[in-house]
């Protein structure tokens, strides 16, 4: 819906399976999920400048003529396919 990219959403899915358990049932029990969230985030920040979906896009797909923009630019196809191969070469690089 524009906010963070979704590439990101399913790399923090990934990491939050990978690493917690059963037993991270307190903040200090699923820190090494926040620590490899925070290290993701710093990363994917660095190649991209933000997490935001309409700030990578340059148009906010939450509306009509947004949605319109980013089919028009092709945004769909070289926009989204870098941030997916970014989000996976970033967790490949974390779960090694």
């Amino acid at each position: 819906m524009a906010e963070t990219c979704g590439s990101v959403t399913g790399a923090v899915m990934v990491l939050g399976l990978h690493r917690a358990t059963a037993e991270s049932t307190t903040a200090k029990l699923r820190e090494p999920v926040y620590q490899a969230t925070a290290q993701f985030f710093a990363e994917f920040e660095r190649r991209n400048r933000t997490l935001i979906c309409r700030e990578l896009l340059g148009c906010d797909i939450r509306t009509a003529e947004g949605m319109q923009a980013a089919k028009e630019r092709g945004l769909y196809k070289t926009v989204c396919p870098k941030t997916v191969r970014d989000a996976a070469e970033i967790l490949e690089s974390i779960l090694k």
